[in-house]
């Protein structure tokens, strides 16, 4: 089967029929950047499964996402993680005794704390006797801690979990050339000064070249902006509509910064340095300014940019998941029930970023819910051009027939309802810590609008996704 980016390069101008099969009306940030009107509370089934324990968020914390190399390029990826413990434990006052478990997700490890979980779980002054364990799945790994922590819940295994995520892009690790790690590895083998010389001998001043990471796919090679480009001109996805979305996630990030709606922030009292109290991405511009930036990954044609994309995050998470029974016997009152969720993985060339566009009609169809039910969207933002290339193929037939074998579009979902309190592009995009970010945004909105379903969503390297729908706890 030809692929879809494959065919449309072959077919450019974007202007042909994959335009008008991928057209979508323009974003206008006027319109759209107008408040959401408060969802309108209906009667409705709750999810809850029969002989299946309830699995609940009591609440959840981050610390403030910052761009990489400011306030935290001195620490290290558990003190972070350990900022996000001790701000979940200051806002639930949960005796640190009764956690069974804590997972924590991460993507570029710091080698001298690979389970960044336990680390992080010690100095925030959890049990030594209180397990943890770290996982990576790329910019869903928060997901996949909580969904582990759901997991141990609903099988009787744990009845209190925390989950989290960490990244810190700040200091990420520069390995010497493979040559020269050899060498070294030899070189501590070595017995005889003969040898050690010998080995010296073979030295050769290219094996110094460091091998720098790479937001890239191994099996392809290709950077996920290189990948994000080619998606969007795969969609026709002009570079003025990536812009205008871009600026609707910034200016509705920073109305929510301001009117106080990003309650799971927690102050950080960085060590030697000031209290961050906010996140320091968000910085609403013009399209006028947005438009002078050049391309930053196909050059000179192509669309996404610095002002389009999201950008490299230090920031940390963390929530409080409990069996619905062991919260209620002590004395909280939940945010939301964590409910279906799926996992999804297609070919990670030409479907890289479209995670959320299979992911949803899985998630919908499990709980047994249709798009209108949702009442509020978060969804993962990577680029402007991946979010509404994913609008444009969930709301089309023929991609619904002939690349996910579905009878029907499951549709976009309508802006009045996604991302209102911004996403990633604005809010930043710590690796590991997103997942658990949109799972509180979504917990938060139901509650301040009234709504009941909220559906998250995100794409992530190796051409996965995940999906998950919260429900909002009665009131």
């Amino acid at each position: 089967m030809t692929s879809i980016l494959t065919y449309t390069f072959k077919n450019l101008p974007s202007t042909s029929n994959w335009a008008l099969r991928f057209s979508i009306r323009p974003l206008s940030c006027s319109s759209q950047l107008r408040a959401a009107p408060a969802a309108q509370t209906k009667s409705k089934k709750t999810l809850a499964k029969p002989n299946v324990r309830n699995v609940v968020v009591v609440d959840g914390v981050r610390i403030p996402f910052l761009l990489s190399g400011t306030s935290y390029k001195d620490l290290m990826p558990h003190d972070l993680a350990r900022a996000a413990l001790s701000g979940l434990l200051h806002r639930t006052n949960v005796p640190k005794e009764v956690v069974d478990y804590i997972i924590f997700g991460t993507v570029i490890q710091e080698v001298k704390t690979s389970n960044v979980a336990r680390e992080a779980a010690l100095g925030a002054g959890f049990s030594d006797k209180t397990p943890a364990h770290t996982v990576t799945m790329a910019c869903i790994s928060a997901n996949q801690a909580m969904t582990t922590g759901v997991g141990l819940i609903a099988s009787g295994q744990s009845d209190v979990i925390v989950a989290g995520g960490v990244e810190l892009m700040s200091d990420v690790p520069i390995r010497h050339s493979r040559k020269m790690r050899k060498m070294m590895l030899e070189l501590n083998k070595a017995k005889t000064l003969g040898q050690r010389l010998s080995l010296i001998s073979k030295f050769r001043l290219n094996f110094l070249a460091p091998e720098l990471p790479a937001v890239a796919e191994f099996s392809t090679s290709e950077t996920m902006g290189h990948s994000a480009d080619r998606l969007a001109a795969a969609f026709a996805v002009s570079r003025l509509e990536q812009d205008e979305y871009a600026l609707r996630s910034h200016s509705l990030a920073k109305k929510a910064q301001d009117e106080g709606l990003l309650s799971d922030v927690v102050p950080f009292k960085v060590p030697g340095k000031d209290t961050v109290t906010k996140d320091n991405g968000i910085r609403p511009s013009s399209l006028e300014q947005m438009a002078k930036l050049k391309p930053a990954f196909i050059k000179p044609y192509g669309t996404v940019t610095a002002a389009n994309s999201s950008f490299l995050t230090d920031g940390a998470s963390a929530m409080l998941i409990m069996a619905e029974e062991k919260a209620l016997a002590m004395g909280y009152k939940p945010k939301a029930y964590l409910r279906d969720f799926v996992y999804v993985s297609q070919d990670p060339k030409d479907q890289l970023l479209l995670g959320p566009t299979y992911a949803t009609p899985k998630v919908l169809e499990k709980a047994g819910l249709t798009m209108n039910d949702i009442d509020a969207f978060e969804f993962h933002e990577a680029f402007s051009g991946q979010i509404l290339a994913n609008f444009k193929a969930m709301d089309s037939d023929w991609f619904a027939q002939n690349y996910m074998g579905r009878k029907t579009k499951v549709g976009a979902p309508p802006l009045e309802k996604f991302n209102n309190w911004g996403g990633s592009l604005s809010l930043g995009h710590p690796f590991g810590a997103t997942g658990c970010r949109l799972v509180m945004a979504a917990a938060n909105r139901l509650r301040k609008e009234g709504g009941q379903f909220g559906l998250v969503a995100a794409c992530a390297a190796g051409g996965q996704g995940h999906a998950m729908i919260v429900e909002a706890y009665p009131k």
